[in-house]
């Protein structure tokens, strides 16, 4: 029954745990390594499996998506990692268990296996900043979406470069192919729509009188689909601070 659960929990990014301490309770790191490896999967575009399965893997490795996706998460384990290190007893368990809590919160996954709200701030703003990143576009991860993020970043770089040269015509490119101008719009509307949202919820919640911590991990954690935040609805706690208004603002 647990394997059912976890399993369709990961394949979700769901996250749903039937103990209060998530994965953490199996104290098995055997099975955090899978779960690890498959948040992972489930948080990759899932046309890249279509590219493998009909045999075309150089499509499939050149998705632009996808290396930015993996790129972020080893980068942020590894300085998550050795921010942590003297939390555990080697490097090697430090690593396991901030790749697996990278792989759980850029997924949207929320599973955990320690208290991450007790670990530095760095790496506690390093989580928090990927709730907002999140999973590939075409998986099964919330988030902002990193080809969001990675059109958005070239938008900006193309904006800065107009204001240089305005003469000058520069395409923004995605996989090597030019994106059309209706595209690029759509993904700047979402953008400001989705932060407009996100100050909306986070004014309206911070009418709850908590600590800016709680209430703005709260807004960052359920606006894109997550779970856990910090402190007062950390992962070993809940959203049963909230008020039944803060309860369906979230």
């Amino acid at each position: 029954f647990d394997a059912i659960c976890v399993s369709l929990g990961t394949a979700g990014t769901g996250g749903f745990g039937n103990w209060n301490d998530s994965i953490a309770h199996y104290n098995s790191a055997y099975l955090q390594n899978v779960i690890t490896v498959f948040m992972i999967l489930f948080g990759i575009n899932f046309s890249a499996y279509f590219l493998i399965l009909t045999r075309k893997f150089r499509q499939a490795f050149r998705i632009e998506e996808i290396r930015v996706y993996l790129g972020v998460i080893f980068v942020f384990a590894g300085l998550i990692a050795f921010n942590v290190r003297p939390m555990f007893g080697s490097l090697r368990e430090s690593f396991h268990h901030a790749l697996f809590q990278v792989a759980s919160i850029i997924t949207t996954t929320g599973f955990s296996t320690v208290d991450f709200d007790q670990w530095p701030t760095f790496s506690r703003a390093l989580l928090v900043l990927l709730m907002f990143i999140g999973a590939c576009a075409g998986s099964t991860g919330g988030g902002i979406k990193i080809v969001r993020i990675v059109i958005g970043a070239k938008l900006a770089r193309r904006g800065v470069q107009r204001a240089i040269h305005p003469q000058q015509v520069k395409c923004v490119h995605i996989d090597g192919e030019p994106l059309d101008e209706d595209t690029c719009s759509s993904v700047s509307a979402f953008l400001l729509v989705y932060a407009l949202l996100f100050v909306l919820l986070l004014v309206l919640l911070a009418l709850e009188g908590l600590d800016f911590i709680t209430t703005f991990s709260a807004a960052a954690s359920c606006f894109n689909n997550v779970g856990p935040g910090m402190e007062l609805v950390g992962p070993m706690s809940n959203y049963t601070c909230f008020s039944s208004f803060g309860k369906v603002l979230l």
